[in-house]
């Protein structure tokens, strides 16, 4: 075990062929959990009921309500609470909804680098991490702020060997900045992810997932009519606008679900974990680890698989 940026925090170092090996695309069904301010846009809605209409390939075993604190939310805690209802109403509405699926996460932002926020999600995480088969990754998909996983790994380092993150967080590595929502809301979080080692699949915001962009007509073609869930999107996206005259938006958070059903969708390339500023931008350092970092979206082989698996869930309710 060695220090690494850490006064307190002790992650075990990971040798970099076994980091690139846990980096590598599985076959078969990955086992995942998702961490998610699912209240915060409408992104988050669509990113949970893709993975949840896609068990052929994803065996989702949790769902971790993430702190936000914006406009709709009066605290981290309140948009937690809030995130955490509405991803029961997504399970409901998909008929998933069973005991020990959704977990409360963090109340606070971490107060300090080396200071988790003790939560169930981060506890849960711990325990399906710990429980892993040492050949077999579990694959934590994180589409908010980064609190409840940095937490997990700060109560018990040792799990950066059984899992692989995968984060929508900050943007491009080669932005004049990265003052990305689901970064800057907890900085400590995200230095914990960038310098712990952990195996970490990074999809920038801006210049990236970006062109994830839908709009209302393609929403009502599509999405609304396919059921119970199918009308409950269509319902979500209708309300981010009040005028959808030539208005398109960004669905960043399928990004991330994405990646884990097919890495072609979201195609990456090995790059130094890159070190993040107190100005809040990216620096490069090739002396430390490797990550992946997206670099595109295939979007429209993303969202047809998205529109494809509506539809044949609608039918399968009929």
């Amino acid at each position: 075990m060695i220090n690494k940026k850490a006064a307190h925090i002790m992650y075990p170092e990971l040798d970099e062929n076994f980091r690139m090996e846990r980096l590598k695309p599985r076959d078969g069904i990955i086992r995942m959990v998702l961490d998610t301010d699912t209240f915060n846009e409408i992104d988050d809605q669509f990113a949970l009921s893709h993975a949840l209409l896609s068990p052929e390939r994803l065996r989702l075993e949790a769902v971790y309500a993430a702190p936000f604190f914006n406009d709709l939310s009066n605290g981290p805690k309140d948009g937690m609470e809030k995130s955490y209802d509405e991803i029961v109403h997504i399970l409901t509405r998909l008929q998933r909804m069973r005991e020990g699926i959704v977990f409360r996460g963090s109340e606070s932002y971490l107060p300090g680098a080396h200071t988790p926020v003790d939560s169930p999600a981060a506890r849960d995480l711990v325990a399906k991490a710990l429980a892993m088969p040492d050949d077999e990754p579990l694959y934590v998909a994180a589409i908010g702020a980064i609190t409840n996983v940095a937490s997990a790994i700060l109560l018990e380092p040792s799990i950066i060997r059984k899992i692989v993150v995968i984060w929508l967080g900050g943007h491009a590595l080669s932005w004049r900045d990265t003052k990305e929502f689901n970064l800057v809301q907890d900085i400590h979080a995200a230095r914990v992810i960038l310098d712990s080692g952990v195996p970490s699949v990074l999809i920038p915001c801006a210049g990236v997932a970006s062109h994830l962009i839908t709009s209302l007509p393609e929403i009502e073609r599509y999405v609304r009519g396919r059921g119970e869930i199918g009308d409950f999107l269509a319902e979500r996206y209708e309300g981010c606008s009040s005028d959808h005259f030539g208005y398109s938006r960004v669905i960043w958070d399928l990004s991330a679900v994405a990646y884990l059903l097919d890495p072609s969708y979201v195609p990456t390339d090995f790059v130094h974990s890159p070190l993040l500023t107190d100005q809040v931008t990216w620096s490069v350092d090739h002396g430390r680890h490797f990550i992946r970092c997206a670099n595109g979206v295939n979007r429209d082989a993303i969202f047809k698989d998205l529109f494809h698996k509506l539809e044949e869930h609608a039918q399968g309710t009929r």
